[in-house]
């Protein structure tokens, strides 16, 4: 029984990768460079998916969530995140979602947090102002101190 849904699942995700991908390449210029590498990129994982389902041998019921709290949890964090986005900031929004998800998770080394958190903005800093050049909501404390990037 997992074995289908899991093969079902994984060709899902394939199709609307592969989707997603075919519609990228109707987009102008390189507007479709972003959403067609994701798109492919979601086509490999469900086909992984599947290739792993259907070599698998075993074919046993398992909980669909293990930690149904800890799902609940990363669902209201993450829907507070999206709703601070546009009044905090992308940047500070995600700085936040890095240190408060971890430590609502049970996560409990502060330090390995902070690091962690700043690496992450680093790469999403380098990958979307710097990489792909993309405008992001404007930050709230930036503007505070009044130089409004």
């Amino acid at each position: 029984m997992e074995k289908r849904q899991d093969i079902a699942l994984g060709l899902l995700f394939a199709a609307f990768g592969i989707a997603a991908a075919w519609m990228a390449t109707g987009y102008t210029g390189a507007s479709g460079n972003y959403p067609m590498v994701l798109g492919l990129l979601l086509a490999l994982l469900g086909g992984a998916v599947t290739v792993r389902a259907v070599r698998a041998t075993r074919n046993e019921v398992r909980a669909l969530v293990d930690a149904p709290a800890q799902m609940i949890i990363a669902a209201v964090i993450a829907t507070i995140y999206v709703a601070l986005v546009v009044p905090l900031g992308f940047y500070t929004a995600s700085f936040l979602l890095m240190l408060a998800l971890p430590a609502a998770l049970g996560f409990r080394q502060a330090v390995y947090a902070l690091i962690v958190a700043l690496v992450f903005m680093a790469l999403i800093y380098l990958v979307f102002s710097v990489l792909l050049e993309k405008p992001l909501p404007r930050e709230a404390l930036l503007s505070l101190f009044g130089s409004g990037a």
